[in-house]
């Protein structure tokens, strides 16, 4: 799997070159600005972009800003964001550019080294690996609009585990209920949503990405 990966801070670029070296990836591109980053992704057009929200030079949301661009140029590309603290709009915002992989994760979660390996690979095979405390604060925001003010409460609490990349068997053992309770309430969001059935479509991104938008 290859990698570009954007963080300006040296000890933690450095340390997650030697993380995802280590779980058998190739990062072919570490660079520590904005501009750079967009040329890197450009160019190499990576597995997945792991990226911090906010790069040189204005700190700001310039590394949200490079990946966006980059996928503007490279449809699909799959981008893993890294935020110090949660930020809603920035995760809504690389979330509305739907197409390919998305992922919203805290720094403090890089520490897991599993989950953030997971994230990584979720995103890359084109899934969503959204921060709980992101989810929560996004359901929250949203929970009174539409589309999400016609699911039942146990539906948002599934689609939020969605959004956090978990498969069916996943979130049957976190809400201690069978797969195939599950797969009813998934049936359900989709129905709800109106995410029919098509063959050039991911529902489970769709449905993240609709009450993200919502």
């Amino acid at each position: 799997m290859r990698v570009v990966l954007g963080e300006d801070l040296t000890l933690l670029r450095d340390g997650l070159i030697r993380l995802l070296t280590a779980y058998g990836m190739d990062v072919v591109a570490a660079v520590d600005n904005a501009p750079e980053l967009v040329r890197a992704l450009v160019t190499h057009r990576p597995d997945v972009a792991v990226v911090d929200v906010r790069l040189p030079p204005s700190f700001t949301d310039e590394g949200l800003k490079a990946a966006i661009e980059a996928r503007a140029q490279v449809p699909g590309l799959p981008v893993l964001v890294l935020s110090q603290h949660v930020e809603p709009l920035y995760a809504k915002e690389l979330l509305s550019a739907a197409g390919g992989g998305v992922g919203y994760l805290l720094k403090d979660r890089v520490s897991d080294v599993r989950r953030f390996i997971e994230a990584v690979r979720t995103v890359a095979n084109g899934g969503t690996a959204m921060d709980p405390e992101v989810v929560s604060q996004l359901l929250a925001r949203h929970a009174r609009n539409e589309p999400l003010s016609c699911l039942t409460p146990r539906e948002r609490e599934v689609l939020a585990l969605m959004a956090e990349g978990r498969t069916n068997a996943a979130i049957a053992a976190r809400l201690v209920v069978t797969d195939k309770a599950v797969s009813k309430h998934i049936s359900n969001i989709f129905t709800k949503l109106e995410l029919y059935p098509a063959e050039d479509g991911n529902r489970r991104v769709l449905a993240v990405l609709a009450y993200l938008n919502a």
